[in-house]
């Protein structure tokens, strides 16, 4: 009897999550031979199983991240995974405007191409940037802003290619207030905050930026990778990872499935025309009018050029 009542358990358990949880699959097969892919925060979570799709596809995969050992450690995975022996790792730390800079530098100097950037990484974190930044903020918005900035032309020498910038449903509590863009994030809800406004601000972004590249077959687009179980949320305290992760096991996608929608907004041919817009499990979705309104974005664009000194 406890066999079967466990049996029907794990049986309905399946379901619901393939139902309900798993969210849609990207089918597409597409050849990335002779590509080459960025993925910003790949060593871990969304980010790697991103980068392991697009090795799968044959691509040349940079994985962006800051933390050598584990960056390391997933190129050998997804090395190993994909039978493409073209992954590697190169340092990027997003919360380090020297770094950024750094990084493409070395980037620009030594791959020829660029058809797909992948601007993965987040961070819910206490404390500011090497630059005063907002943690959350600079790293979620500006460092990729100035990421995506200096490796635009590349992009645009390549096109038809790629741009995916992974928001999160999220931003729907998020605000953009040019008073405040730099607060304090000492207290989780500080913290909090911020990170709903990063995604918000994400979102606004790709349409700022969609706006901007019409006419140079860039195309760009927002992602909601689904509430996936990922190191996200590693900074928390420490007692409230023990209490939330079994809860949290169950019922949150796996980061494989977080990951296809960015791999399907990457690869997927016929959604050229959808530029600037927000998908979710790989369909485009209409975000609510906050998350949309053009004269914000366009606003928040010449702040964020302002705040990391492009106008000089």
């Amino acid at each position: 009897m406890c066999l079967l009542i466990v049996g029907i358990t794990v049986g309905l358990y399946v379901l619901i999550y393939y139902n309900f949880i798993r969210g849609r699959q990207c089918k597409s097969d597409v050849s990335l031979q002779g590509k080459t892919v960025i993925v910003t925060g790949a060593n871990v979570g969304i980010g790697k199983m991103t980068a392991l799709g697009m090795a799968k596809r044959g691509a040349r995969v940079i994985l962006a991240c800051r933390n050598q050992e584990t960056a390391e450690a997933a190129a050998y995975d997804i090395r190993r995974l994909s039978g493409n022996n073209e992954v590697l790792f190169m340092k990027l730390d997003l919360a380090s405007i020297a770094s950024i800079k750094s990084f493409c530098k070395t980037f620009l100097s030594s791959e020829p191409r660029l058809d797909i950037l992948i601007n993965n990484a987040g961070i819910e974190a206490k404390g500011r940037t090497e630059d005063g930044f907002n943690m959350v903020f600079g790293v979620n918005h500006l460092g990729h802003f100035l990421l995506t900035h200096l490796l635009l032309d590349r992009l645009k020498k390549c096109a038809p290619s790629r741009i995916v910038v992974v928001a999160s449903n999220a931003h729907v509590a998020g605000s953009i207030n040019f008073n405040n863009l730099n607060p304090p994030g000492d207290s989780w809800p500080q913290i909090a905050k911020a990170y709903f406004d990063s995604k918000l601000a994400n979102i606004l972004y790709a349409r700022e930026l969609a706006n901007r590249l019409q006419g140079t077959e860039v195309t760009c687009y927002a992602v909601h990778p689904g509430v996936v179980l990922t190191h996200l949320g590693r900074n928390l305290p420490y007692w409230l990872l023990v209490l939330a992760y079994p809860f949290a096991w169950l019922v949150l996608r796996t980061p494989l499935d977080g990951a296809q929608t960015s791999i399907y907004c990457a690869i997927q041919e016929g959604i050229e025309q959808y530029s600037g817009r927000y998908f979710n499990d790989c369909r485009v979705e209409e975000v609510r009018p906050h998350a949309r309104d053009d004269a914000v974005a366009k606003k928040l664009w010449e702040v964020s050029e302002d705040l990391l000194g492009l106008n000089k």
